[in-house]
């Protein structure tokens, strides 16, 4: 066995592609005390026969910069090592043989070109010039993305690891990680047959291993392996070389062209997972069994897109595992359950495009103590702790695989692995006529079908089937009452001596505030930049309710957590689980519950932002209120034991108030035309308060300041150089959704963070950061017109405001009526 160090500043263990990045970068950064340790040969699990497909558009702007940075890496690094990669530059081309596919493709390439992606949308006969083999009789046209590119993984590992070995890291194989320690909640190194080794950082890049390591150190770590499929051929004669990668999604198809021969690989509908039983200690570039069975269909479906595979010979059947998680983006960043324990794994067949991206942020964020951008979308903090679930695993794979070719439709729910995590009112809404959604392992009602109809989606990108029914729910929420089911809402509490003081400094509002009374507020870092975007509700001296989104339940409550101090006489706990939580929101709310109760509701007695402990019905309930819709209304939160009873009453009652059941489209159309911000799409944490226009929120000036108050200070000073700006359509017939690039005269000024169509104003909603080539973005800018917005390649008039489109100075959520307004009340 090799004499291993006692001690190292990062230990690495995993010696794949990822792995080998992520030493790079850190010797890179200057942090050269980095082992890592491989259990077998370096790129011996999933890296050696990864397709090496290099792509750059990727589903979010950070990730797409990722993914450039990847290719850019790749470009200078033979150069840089002596080491050979194999890179070309070959380019790629996704062709669309649907309408539906087609505008999937042309909505990317509007979003490559925000992203400063060089793209081209082809006809079929310049697909033809482009790809001579291939058969576009049925296509409708392509998109070819020329910088995409292809490389050896095998090779591109090994040069990754000799740059870390030449900056001073130490790289050992056939070393088995057993165990990683962990001590008062922080790992602290890792333990092997050759000894143990002491670190200040662990970094678990093990691929389709990482589960059981994570769970070892009480992480989880969500991901489980499928078989993935492909072939090479024969030399095919008169193949021209460094064709671009062809991708024919409606196929589950990818062709890549090597040495004169054709790699042809799939992603199917209904995948095969694999390694239910663990993953046998040898496997070392070990194969999986052929099933010609499974690949026949999808290797017919190939042959007529590119004929001359029919009469090529086949010299390779291969199957191989790869790791995939439950919503098909990959793991990264420091685990939440275990301080200095970071994770890089679980790349869903896309760890060779992926590698120098995730390997220079995960590098940065262990070295600066933060991620350098916003990396949400593959934050492990999204994940829930049931989520590390073998069985829940399993079963997501079998759709995870082939939802990488799948059309990835507005709105498209998961189909495998549902039902995790219900409302105690499931049934009751289910019998309503509703159609779930899934968010954070909840079923949550999105819209509610009419009787007679089925609560099913027919996906598109333009107007669904439940366009009109989430359309009445959003008019009724604006005209009389609706009902919405929020209990998915993450609650936690946070109480003892202590608790004022230590919110107060995690918190940019003031929360010393007298009982009964609810604060919006963000928790920024010391960037300034927010964390989370939530309520807090004081309920007694030393007791408060924090209220924040499903989807950051884990990320909000380690966050919490960390930020108490350990000589504070203050502790959280997650009470999630212990509530039911109603929305009763419109015009009309009061009508509806004053009745119920025998608390006033009134203006007078029970204003804007006030919470209080009622009777309801035979349930003793908290009382909010507060909206996230733009009307009066309250949220009611109910001991779950007592919530079908409280909601029997709301429903009976709602029939002379004219109650309907809403749902989150219908949430999420009313807010936007209200402006509310969405934490993960609008605000970031790479955004402020006061880009996000909502320095109301932040009390500057509070005893005792709050984390980010510094940088806040420095940004006004200097003044701001992006905002968030609401846009409006000016054509009724296009729908927004996100990533459409924003125009203005003629130049791209930003992009659309999240959007729906807004059924008061009628017409499409948008929010999105602006900025003016470097200068202070003024409100005579944002006013001044000349605003697009370029939707699949066609651009858009809008509007342009920095105030709310519908009810901006919120005398409808105040109930303030205008007669008081104009009597000077």
């Amino acid at each position: 066995m090799p004499e291993l160090p006692s001690r190292a500043r990062v230990v690495i263990v995993g010696g794949g592609i990822v792995g080998c990045s992520v030493a790079y970068h850190l010797t890179l950064r200057g942090c050269t005390d980095v082992v890592l340790l491989e259990r077998r040969q370096l790129t011996c699990g999933t890296t050696w026969h990864a397709a090496g497909l290099v792509g750059q558009l990727r589903a979010t702007h950070n990730l797409t910069r990722l993914a450039q940075y990847t290719a850019e890496l790749y470009t200078g690094l033979e150069a840089e090592t002596g080491q050979a990669t194999g890179f070309l530059q070959v380019g790629s081309l996704a062709v669309a043989t649907t309408p539906g596919r087609m505008e999937e493709l042309t909505r990317g390439a509007s979003m490559a070109r925000c992203f400063g992606l060089e793209v081209d949308v082809l006809s079929p006969g310049q697909t033809r010039e482009l790809w001579p083999l291939v058969n576009t009789d049925d296509l409708l046209g392509a998109v070819h993305l020329p910088k995409d590119g292809q490389t050896n993984p095998i090779d591109t590992t090994q040069a990754l690891a000799k740059g870390a070995r030449i900056r001073g890291a130490r790289i050992f194989e056939d070393v088995k990680v057993e165990h990683i320690v962990v001590e008062g909640g922080r790992a602290v190194g890792v333990r092997t047959a050759a000894g143990d080794i002491q670190a200040d950082v662990v970094v678990n890049c093990a691929g389709m291993w990482a589960h059981e390591l994570g769970a070892r150190a009480g992480a989880a770590v969500p991901l489980h392996a499928a078989e993935h499929f492909y072939i090479v051929t024969e030399p095919i004669p008169g193949l021209p070389r460094h064709l671009p990668v062809l991708r024919d999604a409606d196929s589950c198809t990818y062709i890549k062209e090597d040495a004169g021969k054709l790699l042809v690989g799939w992603f199917e509908p209904v995948a095969k997972p694999w390694g239910m039983a663990g993953i046998p200690e040898t496997f070392c570039f070990d194969e999986l069994p052929d099933d010609l069975d499974h690949i026949e269909p999808l290797l017919e479906a190939a042959v007529r897109r590119v004929p001359a595979l029919g009469e090529a010979g086949i010299q390779l059947f291969f199957n191989g595992p790869e790791s995939f998680t439950p919503d098909d983006r990959y793991l990264l960043g420091e685990t939440p359950e275990v301080r200095n324990l970071f994770v890089a794994a679980g790349f869903n067949s896309i760890g060779i495009q992926s590698a120098g991206g995730a390997g220079k942020v995960l590098a940065d964020w262990i070295i600066d103590g933060h991620p350098p951008m916003d990396l949400w979308d593959v934050d492990i903090r999204r994940m829930m702790p049931f989520q590390r679930n073998r069985t829940y695993l399993r079963d997501r794979t079998v759709e995870g695989l082939g939802l990488l070719y799948a059309m990835h439709w507005p709105f498209r729910q998961p189909e495998t692995a549902r039902g995790v995590r219900r409302s105690a009112l499931h049934d009751r809404l289910k019998a309503a006529g509703a159609c779930f959604g899934e968010a954070a392992g909840w079923e949550r009602p999105n819209w509610y079908a009419p009787p007679g109809e089925t609560p099913a989606y027919h996906y598109s990108y333009g107007r669904q089937n439940w366009f009109d029914h989430s359309a009445a729910e959003h008019r009724a929420v604006r005209e009389e009452v609706g009902l919405f089911d929020q209990s998915s809402f993450a609650k936690f509490v946070v109480e003892g001596p202590d608790a004022e003081r230590v919110l107060n400094r995690i918190c940019a509002n003031d929360v010393a505030v007298p009982v009964g009374r609810i604060v919006y507020t963000q928790w920024l870092n010391d960037r300034g930049g927010i964390e989370a975007d939530l309520t807090v509700t004081r309920e007694a001296e030393d007791r408060f309710l924090v209220v924040t989104a499903a989807a950051t339940q884990t990320r909000d409550f380690a966050w919490l957590k960390r930020n108490i101090p350990g000589d504070a006489r203050a502790y959280a706990s997650d009470v999630t689980s212990a509530h039911a939580v109603l929305g009763v929101m419109g015009p009309r709310a009061r009508d509806l519950l004053q009745p119920l109760t025998d608390a006033d509701l009134s203006n007078a007695a029970f204003p804007f932002a006030t919470s209080r402990v009622i009777d309801l019905g035979y349930a003793r309930v908290r009382a909010s209120r507060i909206t996230y819709v733009g009307e009066l209304g309250w949220e009611i939160y109910v001991p779950t034991e007592f919530v079908q009873g409280v909601y029997d009453r709301i429903v009976a009652g709602g029939e002379a108030a004219g109650l309907k059941l809403a749902g989150y489209h219908a949430m999420n159309s009313l807010r936007m035309e209200k402006g509310y911000r969405h934490w993960g799409h609008d605000i970031t944490d790479e955004d402020t308060p006061f880009e996000a226009g909502l320095g109301f929120a932040v009390m500057m000036d509070k005893p005792g300041g709050f984390t980010g108050r510094e940088a806040l200070l420095r940004q006004k000073e200097r003044g701001l150089v992006r905002r968030l700006v609401q846009f409006t359509l000016n054509d009724t017939e296009p729908l927004l959704y996100h990533n459409e690039p924003i125009i203005h005269d003629g130049r791209t000024v930003g992009r659309i963070t999240s959007a729906m169509f807004g059924h008061t104003i009628e017409r499409s909603i948008g929010l999105g950061y602006v900025e003016n080539g470097g200068a202070v973005v003024t409100p005579a800018f944002v006013n001044g017109g000349g605003f697009e917005i370029e939707v699949a390649g066609t651009r858009f008039a809008a509007k342009a405001s920095l105030t709310a489109s519908y009810d901006p100075g919120s005398l409808r959520v105040k109930d303030i009526r205008e007669e008081a307004v104009r009597q000077g009340a």
